[in-house]
Formats: C-alpha cells, structure tokens, sequence
C-alpha cells in the first residue's frame, strides 16, 4: 500500500516546490490539483513519485453542453502528467470553481446520468492511450460542495460502473463520503474493484487522521483484510504542525 500527501494543504507557508520536496523527503507520493499553475520542471526537479491531479480544467462530465469540454481539457493536460508520470487524473460530476459548482444542480436527470457514463467511456479511452486512469471523485454536498448532482459514493461508483472502462476508477474520498453517506467500511468493500485511489481526512475539520471521529486504523485494517494495495492518499489540512500531520497519517497507515 502506497502513501501520498496532498502538497496543496500542507506545509502551506512554503513555496509548492519546496513542500512537494518536505512530503517526499518523509517517504511519501504527492498529489496536486491544478498542474496549469506550477511549475512543472521544478516539480520534476524534486525526484518525487506524484500520486494524481486534477485531470480536467473546464466542463462537467454530466453536463451534456459541456463534456466534450472536460475531454478536450482532459487531453490538454496529459503532456504535465507524462511529464511528471503520474498515473491518475481526477474528474468530478461538475464543473467547479474553487470548489463551488459552476453551475449548481440539486437533483440529478435521466440526462446526466447517461452523459456522465459516456464521458467517463471516452475519457477510458483517452486514458488508455496515454497508460492513466481517470479517477470519478466522490464529493459531498453537505458542506464542501453544495449543488454538485451525482456526488455520492454510491453515484460515482454507478457511473464507474456504467462507463465499464478499465482505465475509469474512483477516486474514493472517505472525508466526503463520511460527511455524506457513512459506513466506510462496508462502502470500501463494496467498491473495491471500482477503486482507483483512497483519499482520507478526518471529521470534522477536514485534518489528518486523529483529529476527529473517524476510526482510520480500524479502516486500514479492513482494507489490508479485503487486499487492497493500491495509493491512499492524504488530502487534509494540518491541524497544527505538517511534520506532526504526515506522522499521524503514516501512523494510522501503518507506517511506524
């Protein structure tokens, strides 16, 4: 099982580059969001493995006047993601502008649904082209996201479902699905073929784990019971000090 720390939300008075190198330094992968703002050659620079990004600039996959944006943008940032040879981009059920829907919807169509399978089927493709997998993050509408249709980790999962393309997963976030839906650990076994990647924090707060209610070392051990090997990721602020924040996390992970 690999760990990665989201450089976006950590160690957040130091220049990018210079938190992508404290973040690998201490043994872990990184992930960043919005590649079109850094500067790549210094990213690469640093000699860390990267986790994900964001794979998308513009458009919704489930807006049928706006997917082929998502797939164009989508294209648009593979050469970063070679670049920096990371193998996952994250897509969303929405356009969003700094974390706000673009265009907010509270109850999901017929419409989007279908246009959301088709887009992830073409981004499948895309990707298989390039060796990434796109990764459908679950989200909540609860606090962080209101007005995003097709949110849950249960819809995600369905559209992974219905796209059934190898190289279209989840990006399955256990902060937002806490928020919103619960029982994590049987929805990390429900959904172990569809996941691409694990994202964690804690609630309420949205801080490393330790701060909050959720039992993430009870959640490690489910998903090492049920095989999963693949990336969790980090995507939390730190409560107090980021050094502390990566321990409690590699901690929770089992990393000693």
């Amino acid at each position: 099982m690999r760990l990665a720390v989201c450089a976006e939300m950590v160690y957040t008075e130091l220049p990018f580059a210079e938190r992508v190198r404290r973040i690998h330094a201490a043994g872990f992968d990184v992930e960043i969001w919005d590649s079109r703002t850094k500067d790549v050659a210094a990213l690469k620079s640093t000699g860390a493995a990267f986790s994900s990004m964001t794979g998308y600039s513009a458009g919704s996959v489930v807006d049928a006047d706006s997917c082929d944006d998502v797939v164009r943008t989508a294209a648009e940032l593979i050469p970063t993601a070679l670049e920096l040879g990371i193998p996952r981009m994250v897509v969303h059920s929405a356009e969003l502008i700094d974390g706000h829907a673009a265009r907010p919807a509270f109850r999901a169509t017929g419409r989007m649904w279908a246009t959301g399978a088709r887009t992830l089927a073409r981004l499948g493709e895309l990707g298989a082209r390039h060796g990434i997998t796109f990764c459908l993050e679950n989200l909540n509408t609860i606090l962080d996201h209101p007005g995003i249709p097709l949110a849950r980790a249960k819809d995600t999962r369905a559209l992974v479902e219905a796209a059934g393309h190898p190289n279209v997963k989840m990006m399955l976030d256990l902060y937002h699905a806490q928020m919103g839906e619960g029982n994590l650990i049987g929805l990390v076994r429900d959904s172990l073929p569809h996941i691409g990647e694990i994202q964690v924090a804690d609630v309420p707060g949205r801080c490393e784990p330790g701060t909050g209610e959720i039992n993430y070392a009870a959640v490690h051990r489910a998903l090492l019971d049920a095989g999963y090997r693949g990336t969790v990721g980090m995507e939390a602020w730190a409560q107090g000090d980021s050094d502390a924040a990566l321990a409690a996390f590699g901690a929770a992970f089992g990393r000693v």
